[in-house]
């Protein structure tokens, strides 16, 4: 019975799909065996090939020149040593056999013996891999009717060979140089030397393209960390140096952005100050009972402005220095036991940490104020290990619904609940802590505390 389209169609969709599943398990064994550096992938890509080449070229030159060459000079010196065998045959018998060994030393380079008849010795244990016993026990087996006997193991520059006559046993030996190609180990060591200087200028010259492109990422990830990025220059390929020289502008571009909005900010800040100033004066000239409204909304404006500009500024001009972390999170405990409430700190791990310290303690002092304006007790937590700086402020207040924490990090938000971050503020204190912290490279994330309110955990990269 036939198979129908739709069965060979099926078919042919299972055998593609085992065979997408098959490449897909074997592209990610190879994903996980192989390194993830650029350096060492690199030099993965130059080793692997030159390994397969000369693996190449040992196989073929080895397996197929050696043995041509083996076999032609075992062929060679097979004929010599049945040319001896047939000159036994054809001179008169003698004692001594001068003529016989003189021939064959002068004209063949062979050491002819004549012994007694004896039976010959028993075959000997065959070399691992030998090719020159392979080629000169067939070449000899091809060109003697007689029995022999052959010993290339016994002495390392000779090759024994003994023939059983019907009156003696001949013993010839003939140079090992003369039957196989021993010069094998010279191309070897040829090969794997040049290969290793290859390899280690390949070494060199990659290193030094790797570095730069280590250079860039180290530059990028400092300043994403808020820090100064001292002595960086383009260098290395022209790809690299033009990733180079746009991060440089890009980085130009937003310092210079920056530079423009605190001028502008300065301006505004000197501007709306003159205007509050005047009102306080004017306020001052109105009878007591009648400003003291206004003098209140006056002030209030006034602490709005600054925390306004103190967002919007963000003081970039703060370079990234070690600090010690369990100093600075006693004196934020200290300003909180001050303000009324029940304060504790903690601190494990290396405490020194290269962050810009003013900062730093602003983002934390706000976590530390909103968690004091609402609640009795106040704990507070950092830990530091090879990645990270992380620091918590737990408290014990009503906390912040879940569905709003992320809503309370932006600008000018405040809560009508129990929780009011800023009462009586701007609602710019959680937005100026994850800004400060974001421009550590790092955020802030706002959870369940184990006191019963809210955790602030604050993430810096170190």
């Amino acid at each position: 019975m036939a198979e129908s389209p739709s069965g060979a169609r099926h078919w042919a969709k299972m055998v593609l799909v085992r065979l997408r599943d098959s490449t897909n398990g074997f592209a990610a064994w190879f994903n996980r065996v192989t390194p993830k550096g650029l350096y060492p992938r690199s030099l993965l890509i130059i080793v692997t090939p030159m390994v397969i080449l000369q693996s190449v070229l040992a196989f073929v030159f080895m397996e197929r020149h050696y043995n041509v060459v083996t076999r032609r000079l075992s062929a060679a010196v097979s004929q010599d040593i049945s040319a001896v065998v047939s000159l036994y045959d054809l001179l008169p018998r003698t004692n001594d056999h001068i003529a016989l060994r003189t021939f064959a030393s002068r004209n063949l380079s062979l050491n002819v013996a004549v012994l007694p008849p004896t039976d010959l010795p028993p075959p000997g244990p065959k070399p691992f891999f030998s090719v020159l016993d392979a080629a000169l026990s067939r070449e000899i087996g091809l060109r003697l009717k007689q029995p022999f006997w052959l010993d290339t193991v016994g002495r390392s520059m000779l090759i024994e060979v003994r023939v059983k006559m019907d009156d003696a046993v001949l013993r010839i030996f003939a140079p090992r140089n003369a039957a196989y190609a021993s010069n094998s180990h010279i191309f070897l060591l040829w090969m794997v030397g040049t290969s290793l200087v290859l390899l280690a200028v390949a070494i060199l010259f990659l290193r030094n393209q790797i570095r730069p492109i280590e250079n860039l990422a180290d530059a990028a990830e400092a300043f994403g960390k808020g820090r100064d990025v001292e002595n960086f220059r383009p260098r290395g390929a022209r790809e690299v140096r033009r990733a180079a020289i746009a991060f440089l502008e890009m980085k130009r571009r937003i310092e210079r952005q920056i530079e423009q909005r605190t001028t502008m900010l300065a301006g505004v800040s000197h501007d709306m100050r003159t205007i509050l100033t005047r009102f306080k004066l004017e306020l001052a000239f109105l009878p007591e009972g009648e400003s003291e409204a206004l003098k209140k909304d006056v002030d209030e404006l006034q602490g709005m402005l600054e925390a306004y500009l103190a967002f919007a500024r963000g003081d970039p001009g703060e370079q990234a220095a070690l600090t010690d972390m369990g100093e600075l999170i006693e004196d934020l405990r200290l300003n909180a036991e001050r303000d009324g409430a029940t304060a504790t700190a903690s601190f494990m791990g290396p405490p020194l940490v290269e962050v810009k310290a003013d900062q730093l303690k602003r983002c934390i002092g706000n976590l530390v104020n909103n968690a004091v304006r609402h609640a009795r007790c106040v704990a507070i937590a950092g830990t530091r290990d090879a990645r990270y700086l992380i620091v918590t402020v737990d408290d014990d207040g009503p906390g912040i619904p879940e569905e709003k924490r992320e809503e309370v990090f932006r600008p000018f938000l405040r809560l009508d609940d129990a929780r009011n971050q800023d009462a009586g503020g701007s609602g710019l204190g959680l937005s100026i802590a994850r800004d400060i912290a974001r421009a550590h490279g790092g955020d802030i994330q706002l959870s369940d505390s184990p006191m019963g309110g809210l955790r602030a955990t604050v993430r810096i990269p170190v």
